[in-house]
């Protein structure tokens, strides 16, 4: 299975993750549209946390820690809520589809 970007075949898994990290921002309407997801700024500001999690760490958190360090960073916000209203098909792998990484380790990360 593969998906077309920039004029070539990206290769993803059986669940549609890619296997090879993309973090072009022109990535990220595609994978959304594919999970039937309006970009919003919110969308953005989880994606671009978890691509920086992904490149300072290997790979992304599992939703708790995940919730945790956005409350940590944005705080005021019900993270746990606004994350499933974001991405409500399992938020620590749907939002990693969707911001073009790698399937994240176990059940959505470290």
């Amino acid at each position: 299975m593969s998906i077309h970007y920039n004029g070539q075949d990206l290769d993803v898994d059986d669940e549609k993750f890619l296997l090879e990290a993309v973090f072009d921002d022109e990535i990220v309407p595609i994978m959304a549209a594919a999970d039937n997801i309006a970009l919003t700024d919110d969308h953005w500001l989880v994606i671009r946390f978890l691509r920086d999690q992904y490149r300072d760490k290997g790979h992304t958190p599992n939703f708790r820690n995940l919730v945790k360090e956005l409350e940590d960073e944005q705080s005021g916000t019900d993270w746990k809520k606004t994350l499933y209203t974001l991405f409500p098909n399992q938020p620590a792998r749907q939002a990693v589809r969707v911001a073009g990484l790698p399937k994240p380790f176990g059940k959505g990360g470290y």
